[in-house]
């Protein structure tokens, strides 16, 4: 038997939070993938992989609440497999999310019925099934908010994240964001920087961002920032490699600001570059627009 270690990764969520759009995007990756496979049969799967089909070493399946009454086994198996020091298996939960309110809008647009409403409002349903995918969340090694995706988008965040794995690589993903727009729900760790000189309140740097010089090189250069900056680099410094250590393949890490135009941008720039040469860093800036587009 080929002993490589084979992935599983257990694609979950909220119903209409994007895992169609997942899985098709784990089959481009190459995955062998299953969907809505009972977590009653998850064992019997795992034994035909590891009693000789030597070419599969990546697998998605995609476990949802067509198999609600099937959940505790999928923990079991987990537990089980996870106790076992000889298994060649690396399980890892993507959980895919989403805010009630876009949710309520996907089943507006495609006309479908939640599973859990049975004829009552798409809300219901929801907040059922949020709260029946508490345990599982709160075990996934991943979380996906897909509120603000497209479909495109959710594909290429799913690209970036695994096609780092096939790499046996950890990566750390900034995010900048805005206070004001709600903190991202996909964040390991989130930190706030409004405490910082803000630019706003200069007219010639207001309607910049930090990926430009002049805002940048404004937020370092005060002795607050550059006192922040070296305490939170020590804290990563000690964090990252036990995250890397403990089996995460990604940390998604939120800083933000007021508008997520100016501070937030530039300290997740600089922590991103500070970082690259030593782990697969990302940034990403979710409100760096949304000023401009709210002033049109």
């Amino acid at each position: 038997m080929n002993q490589s270690e084979v992935e599983i990764v257990i694609i979950t969520g909220m119903s209409g939070a994007g895992k169609t759009v997942a899985v098709r995007s784990f089959e481009d990756l190459g995955y062998y993938c299953i969907d809505n496979l009972p977590p009653v049969l998850l064992p019997k799967f795992i034994e035909l992989i590891e009693g000789g089909i030597d070419k599969v070493t990546k697998v998605a399946l995609v476990m949802d609440l067509r198999g609600q009454s099937f959940f505790d086994e999928l923990f079991k198996a987990i537990d089980e497999l996870n106790e076992t020091p000889a298994s060649r298996l690396k399980i890892q939960i993507l959980y895919l999310d989403a805010k009630d309110s876009k949710l309520v809008q996907r089943y507006k647009e495609t006309r479908r019925t939640h599973p859990l409403a049975k004829g009552g409002l798409p809300l219901e349903g929801i907040q059922k099934e949020r709260n029946l995918l508490e345990e599982i969340k709160g075990r996934a090694q991943q979380i996906i908010d897909t509120t603000e995706l497209k479909p495109l988008q959710l594909r290429e965040k799913i690209m970036q994240r695994f096609a780092a794995n096939d790499r046996q690589a950890f990566a750390v993903h900034f995010v900048s964001f805005g206070f004001k727009y709600g903190i991202p729900i996909d964040a390991d760790l989130v930190f706030d920087v409004r405490f910082l000189p803000n630019p706003h309140y200069i007219e010639d740097l207001r309607p910049k961002t930090g990926l430009q010089t002049e805002v940048s090189s404004y937020v370092l250069k005060w002795k607050e920032t550059k006192q922040f900056v070296e305490k939170l680099t020590d804290l990563f410094d000690f964090m990252l490699p036990h995250y890397k250590r403990e089996g995460k393949s990604q940390v998604v890490i939120g800083i933000g600001c007021t508008g997520g135009q100016h501070r937030s941008v530039t300290l997740a720039e600089y922590f991103c570059a500070h970082y690259e040469a030593k782990y697969n860093a990302y940034t990403s800036h979710r409100d760096i627009n949304k000023r401009k587009a709210s002033s049109r």
